[in-house]
């Protein structure tokens, strides 16, 4: 009797222990779901602000303010007037799409800083983008953050002399003729600073048009009487997460009179891009 009684309970509990085993197996499962539905956000994003290193170096000890890590950042050299250079696969392609989402609803008709005597009216058509500015402390996501420092790094000019993001729009046909991006006193008035540098991080691919130029690249074509409103020089075609950053000043200060530049007309598919214009003195002030 007393083994049959053993038996009958064995009998009652292997059921029961298997459906508990397979609620507890289903209750897991859920609430990890439900824990890490949130971090799905979240992984993408620290996979795409991660910082590339260069393999086979040792770091060397460092400043407060310097990098524990040798970093790989690759360049090219475009040009030496005016000093250009180009940076392929600076940002990743999930990271641009990110950006233009952020601006989509904001854009607006791109406007100009005029120079003494001009109008609206005169200027009408030099520049035809849409487009809006976003700053790094309004995005919580900490991309343009993450942009924003590798930028500096590249540069050597701090974060705080950089102006917000200016994120642009080019669709069939629209344009910007050449120009400077540093402002001349003598045609714009006193400055308090000055645009000493610009980074373009191109966000999209151009199907065709829409290349960044410069007409005077090396020297050529000042003084012969150029139009504005042709695309000559050095191209450089967009590239979705490629970089580009060309000083406006020479060492000196002055205005480099090579980084004259503007962007082609599009002629077919959409131009998308990031600028950031660094000055000379902080931003923060």
């Amino acid at each position: 009797m007393k083994a049959k009684a053993k038996s009958s309970k064995l009998k009652l509990g292997l059921p029961t222990l298997l459906v508990l085993c397979s609620v507890f197996l289903f209750a897991g499962f859920f609430l990890s779901t439900l824990l890490f539905q949130d971090l799905g956000d979240v992984r993408p994003r620290l996979r795409i602000l991660e910082e590339s290193t260069a393999k086979g170096y040792d770091a060397l000890a460092h400043g407060k303010t310097g990098d524990p890590f040798v970093g790989s950042i690759p360049l090219q050299v475009l040009s030496w007037k005016p000093r250009a250079l180009y940076f392929p696969n600076f940002t990743s392609p999930e990271l641009c799409e990110r950006i233009i989402e952020m601006a989509k609803s904001k854009l607006e008709p791109s406007k100009l800083a005029l120079r003494k005597g001009e109008t609206d009216d005169s200027t009408q058509g030099t520049r035809t983008s849409s487009g809006t500015f976003i700053s790094a402390s309004e995005d919580k996501t900490g991309i343009l953050d993450f942009v924003e420092r590798k930028i500096a790094k590249v540069t050597m000019l701090p974060k705080n002399h950089g102006e917000a993001f200016n994120v642009l729009r080019y669709e069939l046909g629209q344009k910007y003729d050449s120009h400077y991006d540093a402002f001349d006193p003598s045609e714009y008035g006193p400055q308090r600073s000055q645009r000493m540098a610009s980074f373009l991080l191109y966000l999209s691919n151009v199907e065709e048009g829409g290349e960044t130029m410069f007409p005077f690249e090396d020297g050529l074509n000042i003084g012969s009487g150029y139009d504005y409103k042709k695309c000559i020089g050095l191209k450089v075609k967009p590239r979705q997460g490629d970089g580009l950053l060309f000083y406006s000043l020479l060492p000196n200060g002055l205005i480099d009179k090579t980084s004259l530049h503007g962007s082609c007309p599009m002629i077919k598919g959409e131009k998308w891009v990031a600028t950031k214009w660094i000055r000379n003195q902080s931003q923060e002030d």
